[in-house]
């Protein structure tokens, strides 16, 4: 219903019946359409309220996995999403100009990545341990694959997160190997687990609840897509209390409304070696005198990590 007075836009939002509505979250997004679940435990199809889309023109994602709703049901199987709270918790990344949230609600991001094959890459934790941090979402490491290389060849890696106070957790899907605690680290938490396609998030989540059978079972018929995808991020409870949220491979991750020169706050080892940099607007990159870069020659801070901020400036988003 739309009252006489304000914008459309207004009056559709506040003429919700919320006698009529039941809280929800949603499990995944296809289109203009979702899957959603109630807080009483129910799955229903959804549509979303034309109204809702208009006023996230601005985002790519008018509804993203792990969204809070308000649905109105309007049957045994189907219902129509009335409102989407505010958000919280949210990793996402830059998408043709656009926010691309890729899961919201979380309280902490898995960051997938591979010991080998594909091979290990740095620079795309440190891109989703600025994403993360910007999101306000806690961060874990986690090395999968253990299996194909020597304990010894992770050590320098380990250690340098380890050292700058990230939580990272070494594990192999294949044999069960450091499953346990990452099964207590997701206890009662929602977590989104994201990375590149074949490090093996689908294995993971199989090992922290069996139940789930991702590689086999079908994800819902909603979909008319039959077996589990990796196409969408979808959400699945677990055994352990908690949530995750299984979301596509990425090939590279753009930060999202990040400005260049908050790029250095994100990188934690940088902050007690900025004040000795000469320039007050020093990049850290060609300027003289600069605390960062003698840090780095001192190797106070990792060469690794320092070129991994030379390659975020280095982004188009950034040119001038």
């Amino acid at each position: 219903v739309i009252g006489a007075e304000g914008s459309d836009e207004e009056n559709l939002v506040r003429a919700i019946d919320e006698s009529v509505c039941e809280p929800a979250r949603i499990l995944s997004t296809a289109g203009l359409n979702c899957l959603a679940r109630t807080d009483s435990g129910r799955e229903i199809e959804c549509t979303v309220r034309r109204v809702v889309r208009t006023l996230s023109r601005d985002s790519r994602n008018a509804l993203v996995t792990g969204d809070r709703v308000l649905i109105q049901i309007v049957n045994d199987q189907q219902g129509v999403v009335e409102r989407v709270e505010p958000r919280h918790g949210v990793l996402s990344r830059e998408s043709g100009g656009r926010e691309h949230i890729i899961a919201a609600n979380v309280d902490q991001a898995l960051i997938v990545v591979s010991a080998d094959d594909p091979p290990l890459k740095p620079n795309l934790i440190d891109r989703f341990l600025v994403s993360s941090e910007r999101g306000e979402v806690a961060p874990i490491i986690c090395i999968n694959k253990t299996d194909l290389v020597a304990p010894s060849d992770l050590q320098p890696i380990v250690g340098m997160y380890a050292q700058l106070g990230y939580r990272i957790v070494l594990c192999s899907g294949l044999n069960g190997v450091g499953i346990a605690p990452l099964q207590r680290m997701l206890r009662g938490k929602q977590t989104v687990l994201s990375g590149q396609s074949g490090v093996g998030k689908s294995t993971i989540i199989n090992q922290i609840d069996p139940s789930l059978n991702l590689d086999t079972s079908s994800v819902s018929d909603w979909t008319s897509k039959g077996k589990h995808t990796t196409r969408r991020a979808v959400m699945y409870p677990i055994v352990a209390n908690g949530w995750v949220i299984d979301t596509p491979g990425i090939r590279q991750l753009a930060l999202w409304n990040v400005e260049r020169e908050e790029v250095e706050g994100y990188f934690i080892e940088f902050r007690p070696f900025v004040p000795l940099c000469r320039f007050p607007d020093c990049r850290h990159t060609i300027e003289a005198d600069c605390g960062v870069k003698r840090a780095v020659v001192a190797e106070l801070i990792s060469s690794q990590r320092y070129d991994s901020y030379l390659k975020i400036l280095s982004d188009e988003q950034f040119d001038e």
